[in-house]
């Protein structure tokens, strides 16, 4: 099948601009996975239980899941370079103050407040990208997701190696990162002219009225589900080093990287997004069963952790370019309305795997997981129809309208 998505330019062509905002998505998104090493050390150090460290994804992603529904509302009142730069400046902040704190409490609410900093930046850069970008829509979108794929490879590295040191590490190396960023955007982003409407705090959840933009998101509240307990929990059953789990996850987000660039838009242009996500995220669900099933054996846990990588990086890629494509709203009201839902699972998940894991049995949470996973392929079903309204046939470009009501539009030194 013939895609949207089969014929583009280099998506690494770009201004600078572009770049400073690709590289602070990538210091962003290490935040994800920066504290996946330490997480053992943190509950041993600050003599914390596994529900309570936990609570350091919970607090971060959802704050963010409720922040995006603001994005918007601050984006159209003050532009797109002041909301990255008011995004960045409370990222540097609490990623500081977490960094300096004594308690596992303390860090969980300065996660929190770190939060609030992602939802701005995280909103607001992909439609930066999106609108700004050279190589088209499905270009932006690559560069996007590689910014993602990297980050999220590099997040448990840097967090290994400088958890090894001291958990405080990869607090303070997220500050020092995120101030480059922060001074990069500074300079190299210019604010375009404010939106010609004012966003409400209540738009977000209009979008969800649309039926595409509702499926998408639910599909990926499923999804993240899953992808959140793998990413949050296996640390714990893995009983591995600092360094050795860093080494696991930085092998699995080099594979999200990989098969997010090179390998989702073949498969889409081949199969389609819906079959391709079908079967995609069947074998992510088999994969969380795998880890369910064989949670004592440590090689078949690093292996499927590792070989998760994959399925990861094709869902994260195409699932972006559908809700893109299939929401009839503008972009930074899409992302804020998709943002919101998505995170939800993740947040809820680390938590929840926690707490099962300790009333019941260390299993249970991988197979709640892939259930759930399993959940998003009834939801995307609903919504095929609409899902492959997003392609064209005989590759026939699809030809994204700019909104010049909502979308934050920047000059753009190159």
């Amino acid at each position: 099948m013939n895609s949207p998505y089969s014929k583009q330019s280099s998506p690494f062509k770009q201004p600078k601009a572009v770049w400073a905002v690709a590289f602070a998505c990538v210091v962003s998104f290490m935040g994800i996975g920066l504290v996946d090493p330490i997480l053992p050390a943190l509950a041993s150090q600050l003599h914390a239980s596994p529900s309570s460290v936990e609570l350091l994804f919970t607090s971060y992603l959802l704050v963010t899941s409720v922040a995006m529904l603001i994005t918007g509302w601050v984006s159209s009142r003050i532009g797109a370079k002041y909301t990255l730069v008011a995004g960045l400046i409370l990222i540097v902040t609490f990623s500081a103050l977490a960094g300096a704190s004594n308690s596992i409490g303390g860090i969980v609410g300065f996660r929190a407040g770190w939060g609030i900093g992602n939802a701005l930046f995280i909103a607001t850069s992909l439609a930066v990208i999106v609108a700004s970008a050279s190589g088209g829509f499905s270009g932006a979108i690559i560069l996007y997701e590689t910014a993602l794929g990297v980050g999220i490879g590099l997040g448990p590295l840097v967090g290994g190696e400088l958890g090894g040191i001291s958990w405080r590490g990869p607090f303070f190396g997220v500050t020092t990162l995120m101030t480059i960023s922060l001074i990069a955007t500074i300079v190299l982003v210019e604010n375009g002219p404010k939106p010609v409407r004012r966003t409400s705090l209540t738009d977000p959840l209009k979008a969800l009225k649309h039926r595409g933009l509702l499926i998408m998101s639910l599909t990926a509240l499923c999804y993240n589900w899953g992808f959140f307990t793998l990413l949050a929990y296996t640390p714990f059953p893995m009983h591995l080093s600092i360094h050795k789990l860093g080494y696991t996850f930085t092998g699995w987000g080099i594979l999200v990287a990989i098969f997010a660039v090179f390998f989702a838009q073949r498969l889409q242009a081949r199969f389609g997004t819906a079959r391709t996500l079908y079967v995609n995220l069947a074998l992510m669900a088999v994969d969380l069963t795998a880890i369910a099933t064989f949670t004592s054996d440590k090689t078949v846990l690093i292996v499927a952790v590792i070989t998760s990588g994959i399925f990861v990086g094709i869902n994260n890629t195409l699932t972006t370019q559908a809700v893109m494509l299939v929401s009839p709203v503008e972009r930074p009201l899409a992302s804020a309305a998709y943002g919101f839902v998505r995170f939800i699972g993740g947040g809820l998940a680390p938590f929840v795997a926690a707490k099962l894991a300790s009333a019941y049995n260390v299993h249970l949470p991988f197979y709640l997981g892939a259930i759930a996973v399993i959940g998003g392929i009834v939801v995307l079903s609903r919504g095929r129809s609409i899902l492959e309204a997003a392609e064209r046939p005989h590759g026939t470009s699809v030809e994204i309208p700019v909104e010049t009501s909502q979308t934050p539009e920047l000059a753009i030194e190159s």
